[in-house]
């Protein structure tokens, strides 16, 4: 890996994106790295929660405007189909809890990945930028999908057509992320979030990450008819049987994600 720099501690992936100089753009050999990362994310099953951040004073610029002006790179076509798509689909779909935490700006592409992401938590510093606008472009990596159903219609549209930066502090009033922590703590802070994700159950954290992309497109007949088919599913886990166990005998439950 050139582009990113992953560990694994404790059952939680931590994934930094590492081109700081170009304040973490993607390029496409970062793309593909970043996919083959969740594709681990996803089949490994000593991990049981995703921590992703970025190296230096941004979390990711969107896509490196280089490389789409270079006449040997990848066209803009295979940008979005090939890279970002790709990217969301699998954040989506790896039923495990992902944290992205936005440890500086997040434009473009690289808000709308944090976006996907099941908890957003930033520093107090950081800030998003739908940039597309400024470029003449739409937005993309999900961006007209999960935004306006996080803050609204009104504002999503408002912010894509402005291009207008959101502070951390105004995010988390629109509930565009979870919280923010103050700079100084926010890698202790946002680590500790990580590390209680991954020790929760997280089979029945993935159950209801399946049901809350099912209600994107579900009625509340089909939403309801999931929930009592995934509870079913949960209640015949370790982690419930332990959860419900410890919680008798008055200890602190030892789950095991199974």
């Amino acid at each position: 890996m050139n582009h990113i720099l992953f560990e694994q501690q404790e059952g939680l992936a931590i994934i930094r994106f590492n081109r700081p100089k170009v304040f973490n753009s993607f390029n496409k050999e970062m793309a593909f790295e970043f996919q083959e990362i969740l594709d681990k994310c996803k089949s490994d099953d000593s991990i049981r929660a995703v921590y992703i951040t970025g190296e230096g004073k941004a979390f990711c610029a969107g896509q490196d405007l280089q490389e789409i002006m270079d006449p040997n790179g990848p066209p803009l076509s295979d940008i979005v189909s090939k890279h970002y798509n790709p990217a969301v689909m699998r954040i989506r779909n790896i039923e495990k809890p992902i944290i992205s935490a936005i440890n500086g700006v997040a434009a473009g592409a690289g808000a709308n990945i944090a976006l996907a992401c099941d908890i957003a938590v930033a520093t107090e510093s950081a800030s998003f930028i739908q940039a597309f606008s400024k470029i003449g472009l739409i937005p993309d990596s999900g961006g007209t999908f999960t935004l306006p159903r996080i803050i609204g219609f009104a504002k999503a549209s408002a912010l894509m057509m402005t291009g207008d930066k959101v502070s951390a502090a105004e995010a988390e009033r629109l509930g565009m992320i979870y919280k923010y922590f103050p700079d100084e703590s926010f890698a202790e802070e946002s680590l500790k979030l990580a590390y209680k994700m991954a020790k929760m159950p997280t089979k029945g954290l993935g159950l209801t990450k399946r049901l809350l992309n099912m209600s994107f497109t579900n009625n509340l007949k089909d939403q309801l008819a999931m929930e009592h088919e995934l509870q079913v599913e949960a209640s015949e886990t370790y982690d419930y049987n332990e959860g419900v166990t410890a919680f008798l005998e008055k200890r602190k439950a030892t789950f095991k994600g199974h």
